[in-house]
């Protein structure tokens, strides 16, 4: 399986996540509960890309440029 299934997560947490956060109470750091669950998924978003981008095999060459066809 490609690690590049995991650009869904952030797909998932942000369209389908907010169904269920979708309210004002609790505050996390002086934001409603669905702001901050929104700002934790663009976060994530690029933690997750930069994970991808570390282990993608086209990202890797041998002689150290970043040639593309």
């Amino acid at each position: 399986m490609s690690i590049r299934w995991l650009a869904v997560l952030p797909f998932i947490g942000i369209l389908i996540g907010t169904a269920f956060v979708n309210q004002v109470e609790p505050l996390v750091l002086g934001m409603p509960l669905l702001l901050a669950w929104l700002v934790m998924w663009i976060v994530l978003t690029a933690v997750i890309m930069a994970i991808i981008y570390a282990n993608d095999p086209a990202n890797h060459s041998e002689n150290g440029n970043s040639e593309t066809n």
